[in-house]
Parts: C-alpha cells; sequence; structure tokens
C-alpha cells in the first residue's frame, strides 16, 4: 500500500531508484516463476486511508486491503512481529501454497500504521524481516527480491549461494 502523497511526489516515488529496483526483482521472479507454476505475479496498491486516527486507519486500510485477496488466496502478511524464515524456508512455504493446491498468494505490507487487526485474522502467516521497521519502499524491494531469491532456490539456480 502506498502512502497518500501530493501527485507530483507520488510520480517521483513510482519512477524513482526504489520502484525500478523493485520492478526489476518483480519482473525477474516473474519470467523464473512463468517455469515454477508461480505466476502470474501482481502488484496492486492502495492509498493510505484519510481517517484522522491510526486505528481508523488500520481498520480502514485493512477492509481494502482485503477486499483485494479473493477468499480463495493463501494471504502472508508482513508484520514485525511475524516469523522470521530464512530464504531456504521461504522457498519451502511457497513451494507448499503452490503445491497444496491454493488459488492464489497474496503478501500484504501495511501502510505506517500497520495491518489492521482483520488482516492478521484472515492471514495464513505472518511473516517478519526482523525487528527493525522499514521505510514501506524498501519492505516491498526486499519482498520483491526475496520471492525471486525462492525462486531461484526452487529451480537449483546458482543466484543463491548461502
Amino acid at each position: 500500500m502506498s502512502h497518500a502523497a501530493p501527485d507530483r511526489r507520488r510520480r517521483e516515488v513510482e519512477a524513482g531508484p526504489e520502484r525500478e529496483l523493485y520492478t526489476h526483482y518483480l519482473g525477474r521472479a516473474e519470467a523464473l516463476g512463468r517455469t515454477l507454476s508461480l505466476t502470474p505475479l501482481t502488484s496492486v496498491e492502495l492509498p493510505e486511508s484519510r481517517s484522522a486516527s491510526a486505528p481508523g486507519r488500520q481498520a480502514a486500510e485493512a477492509e481494502a486491503l482485503l477486499g483485494k485477496v479473493p477468499p480463495s488466496h493463501t494471504l502472508i502478511c508482513l508484520d514485525p512481529a511475524g516469523k522470521t524464515q530464512s530464504s531456504e524456508a521461504f522457498a519451502g512455504t511457497l513451494a507448499k501454497v503452490r503445491d497444496g493446491g491454493a488459488a492464489g498468494l497474496a503478501f500484504l505490507v501495511g501502510g505506517a500504521d500497520g495491518l489492521g487487526q482483520a488482516v492478521h485474522n484472515r492471514a495464513d502467516l505472518s511473516l517478519s524481516f526482523g525487528p527493525m521497521t522499514l521505510p514501506h519502499g524498501l519492505a516491498r524491494i526486499v519482498l520483491a527480491e526475496q520471492i525471486y531469491r525462492a525462486m531461484t532456490i526452487l529451480a537449483g539456480h546458482p543466484y543463491h549461494r548461502a
């Protein structure tokens, strides 16, 4: 989910180095994912809620996010309090979801106030990149790179050399 910003700033974020790196990894994952039955990859961004309170923003954003995820999809939310996984374990999670016959997989990244309780209640897994707070754009890059890395692990590609 992207933060609401004036149009000029939003264009800069969309066209900047964070966006380019995110798109780079997502594109690489999309190409490799076709051979692994892990596509299509779609990215959906929603504006930040205009609610005056943090709980109000969390609830509104949770409703908007969950409205974009089909009920048949496995849902993984990113949360600092979630479970940490190695890249190999994350690859195993993706393979398990794929092999378990899930209709799809959705990763949800919260806004500045985090994800609302409704998202946590619906999530099949809460995943953490660690206890540090990451800027939204950087969290998206790390997620895209880790999805690509997981796919290379599953494909036996030499990109991942742990």
